[in-house]
């Protein structure tokens, strides 16, 4: 397959010296090579054109995310700002992808299930600089808004008192101490959260903790398979009397809760900064690929916060 070659800097006279970005540091988070070899199947030329290198515009991808802009937004952006151009691979004075390319990537990383495998390969890249001793798991999940209500993938749901909403729900599982999200299933926003939360239960979960909605023999018993131990927040428990229950049940859930709503600070990281209020595509493929870049990019970010302290 025919590509292009990029970041082969013209000779010039005059030119201004790189100024040093947090994205510059962020690169050097990661092994590349190993993303540049799961992307190679992929080719996504326009007719008669080489394509682009697709590091490059996976790289787009992640800045798209950090700085919640649209194809034509990021499109603009990679060609201006010089940060950018060095974080994807660019030189100075070469073009840059037009909008289109970055739709015609999106398709062909759908198109060979790609997303997971990347997420997987990235996560255990971080996984290794951060997480010294596992202890436990925080599982949780968030509900995402779809593209459209016309959305056939997609379900309706409604929580009281709250409206109903039309989407998909990312099911999350989360290390306990770091906050790095390491597994993650994607499912219509209807399907209840104990029957889907095994899947984002990652390997030797530890202590695993999450609210009401995991309580049952389902998800405790796959928590128990991976070797792990289920928190779960009850609603009700024995006790002699009122008084007696109430404190044993305050006894068990404070702890908890204590723990569990760390998962909530990744969530509003999510929809706050990186504009997961709503699914920009169609479909539970493409919502499964905006949830799992969008953790890609938490994640890079994260690691890079904790190795910062750790300093």
């Amino acid at each position: 397959m025919s590509r292009r070659k990029i970041g082969q800097e013209a000779f010039g006279f005059g030119e201004e010296p790189s100024r040093h970005s947090s994205l510059d540091d962020l690169d050097d988070m990661l092994d590349w090579s190993s993303v540049e070899r799961s992307l190679s199947v992929i080719s996504c030329a326009s007719k008669g054109e080489p394509a682009w290198p697709p590091l490059a515009l996976f790289k787009a991808m992640l800045l798209a995310v950090w700085y919640d802009l649209s194809d034509v937004k990021l499109a603009e952006a990679l060609d201006d700002r010089a940060s950018f151009r060095r974080f994807c691979g660019f030189s100075r004075s070469e073009p840059t992808p037009e909008r289109t390319a970055f739709v015609r990537f999106r398709k062909a990383l759908v198109a060979h299930g790609l997303d997971k495998d990347l997420f997987d390969g990235i996560t255990r890249q971080l996984k290794a600089k951060t997480i010294r001793v596992k202890t436990g798991t925080l599982v949780d999940a968030t509900i995402i808004a779809s593209a459209s209500e016309e959305d056939d993938e997609g379900h309706w749901v409604k929580h009281k008192g709250k409206p109903a909403v039309h989407g998909f729900k990312a099911h999350v599982g989360a290390d306990a101490d770091t906050a790095l999200v390491e597994e993650i299933s994607v499912t219509p926003a209807n399907v209840n959260d104990g029957r889907a939360g095994p899947g984002a239960l990652p390997d030797d979960p530890g202590e695993v903790f999450a609210d009401s909605a995991y309580r049952g023999s389902h998800f405790s018993d796959a928590v128990r398979a991976k070797g792990g131990t289920p928190l779960v927040v009850a609603t009700g428990m024995w006790g002699r009397d009122e008084a007696e229950t109430q404190a044993r049940l305050k006894a068990w859930n404070q702890p908890i809760h204590r723990v569990r709503g760390r998962i909530e600070k990744i969530f509003g990281t999510w929809k706050r900064s990186y504009g997961l209020r709503r699914m920009r595509w169609r479909g539970l493929a493409k919502a499964a690929l905006q949830i799992r870049l969008t953790a890609i990019a938490y994640n890079l970010k994260r690691s890079f916060n904790i190795l910062a302290m750790a300093r």
